[in-house]
């Protein structure tokens, strides 16, 4: 499970009993897709979920559904959640059997065909977002869980797929291969843009600003060193002014301390 610490903290990941298995990708989708998890959940008393901004979308497919709340409301069957700039608690009532996957901004773009922006902060049902398509694959994973089941529907749908601009997709693949430490600035120079316009168009694809982007790949390069060095030197390593700073980068993306989330 150690992709999702892109989504959940450890503790969370860890703490309810239930059958998982992690399957990866054909290596023709490594780029797109980390991995699979199934998940068989029977737990009696209602789940509580943190989903954590540490920069992917996330597509849970459900075989038999559960109610889930967050902030009040009722999330629909098999949610999308989009990229985030804040934690989403979510509250989780009856069985869930199905599948995970975990979708990086530019990835999700090409599946649904569209940019992402409206589902920051957000959620959609698979079947609103594609239709039969996604009822026809639910069913026949239900039936037949595997990763060739997924693989196959992957390939098909991301193969010739519509992707971002090539600019504002340049300007995601630099800010992740920079984890986050590159300005602003000297990206919109890069591309011979103002700030501004790379603002605009950058959210205008994903959602969210690359400003807000950038701290997000920070704090994911931070937390996959976390037990592996202290936390000063982390801070230090991924470009925060102090373990002050990275605290407070973690409070309000993840929702909880850096020692909280590593668990």
């Amino acid at each position: 499970m150690a992709n999702w610490a892109l989504v959940l903290p450890h503790t969370d990941a860890v703490r309810v009993p239930a059958r998982r298995r992690s399957t990866r990708p054909h290596p023709r989708l490594a780029g797109h897709l980390p991995e699979y998890v199934f998940h068989d959940f029977r737990h009696p008393d209602p789940l509580w979920w943190r989903f954590t901004a540490l920069g992917v979308l996330t597509v849970t497919l459900d075989f038999t559904a559960p109610t889930r709340h967050a902030n009040g409301r009722e999330l629909p069957a098999s949610p999308v959640l989009g990229l985030r700039d804040r934690p989403l608690d979510v509250v989780q009532s009856g069985r869930t059997r199905g599948a995970a996957i975990a979708l990086s901004a530019p990835s999700a773009y090409a599946l649904f065909g569209m940019p992402v922006r409206d589902l920051a902060n957000s959620a959609a049902g698979f079947e609103d977002l594609l239709g039969r398509e996604a009822t026809l694959l639910t069913e026949r994973l239900s039936e037949t869980p595997g990763a060739r089941v997924l693989d196959d529907f992957f390939g098909a749908r991301l193969r010739d797929a519509p992707s971002p601009p090539r600019p504002v997709l340049g300007a995601w693949h630099r800010l992740d291969a920079t984890q986050g430490r590159l300005k602003i600035s000297a990206l919109a120079d890069e591309l011979g843009w103002t700030p501004r316009h790379l603002t605009t168009r950058f959210r205008a694809a994903f959602g969210l600003g690359p400003k807000t982007v950038a701290r997000i790949f920070r704090l994911r390069h931070a937390s996959s060193l976390a037990g592996r060095l202290p936390w000063p030197e982390i801070a230090h390593r991924c470009g925060y002014a102090d373990q002050s700073h990275l605290n407070r980068d973690f409070r309000a993306l993840a929702g909880c301390t850096p020692t909280e989330f590593a668990g």
